[in-house]
């Protein structure tokens, strides 16, 4: 469904105003990936490896400095993501869309859920009617274990829990193919967790979805990725079935990661 070759971003760095250029941060180094349709591919490293940033040039939310991210479409044709432009461009962010790791930031305390979710596809999806919108607003609350009188009410008035399973029923809203989810669990506690991840791959399997999960637990990844790719300052280091990968790791960073992970023992 995915294919990313070569990936990679740098910024500029200058070492005054008026200086010239003197350096680049490498955030991602030549990055290269597959995603199948319908599983659920992992990106895990610890803070700064460059896990989101790939995640935000797949929807080109950051502009790749070098690269090409190709989309192979139900119909087989296959859509160059990194130079997509206008409409292109839009129908694309309609098929992936992005769940973000704090939904206390990215929802708007001002607006009722109902329009929140309604906004979300008004724009995307023209061929619906107001009245269609409205009633997938209220099938996906249900989807997501919510009420349909939740509608009414704002983003203040939920814990941190359901306000992330508004943000997902606010991505599924345009019927995307692709989500991206970003660390949706890394702020929530234990067993709130274990609700979302349920909810997770029941709409994987309901709604065939294809998942891309960033983590930097790896307990997380274990329990519901399919493949997972492990990423070191900014470079993929070892990829492949999260059992394997937990069990065998093969490379050093890898086995350092697992390695700092808790133990009762």
């Amino acid at each position: 469904m995915l294919e990313v070759k070569d990936l990679s971003k740098s910024y500029p760095l200058h070492s005054g105003f008026f200086a010239p250029l003197s350096e680049f941060v490498h955030a991602v180094k030549n990055v290269s990936f597959r995603i199948q349709r319908g599983e659920i591919y992992g990106l895990v490293g610890e803070s700064g490896s460059g896990k989101t940033t790939i995640a935000r040039m797949l929807v080109r939310l950051v502009e790749p400095t070098s690269g090409a991210i190709l989309y192979t479409d139900p119909s087989s044709r296959v859509w160059d993501i990194g130079n997509a432009e206008g409409e292109v461009l839009k129908r694309w962010r309609a098929r992936a869309r992005y769940v973000f790791q704090d939904p206390a930031r990215s929802l708007n305390p001002w607006q009722s859920i109902r329009d929140i979710l309604v906004q979300a596809a008004k724009y995307i999806r023209k061929d619906l009617s107001p009245t269609e919108l409205l009633e997938r607003a209220k099938d996906l609350m249900v989807r997501v274990g919510l009420r349909v009188s939740d509608l009414e009410r704002r983003p203040v008035d939920f814990s941190g829990g359901q306000r992330q399973r508004i943000s997902i029923a606010r991505a599924l809203m345009s019927e995307p193919e692709l989500l991206i989810c970003d660390e949706v669990v890394s702020a929530l506690d234990v067993s709130i967790q274990a609700q979302i991840l349920r909810l997770l791959l029941e709409l994987r399997e309901k709604l065939h979805l294809t998942l891309i999960f960033i983590a930097h637990d790896l307990a997380v990844v274990h329990y519901l990725c399919d493949r997972v790719a492990v990423l070191r300052e900014g470079e993929l280091v070892e990829e492949g079935d999260p059992r394997q990968i937990l069990q065998h790791p093969k490379h050093e960073y890898t086995q350092a990661l697992i390695a700092s992970v808790p133990s009762i023992d």
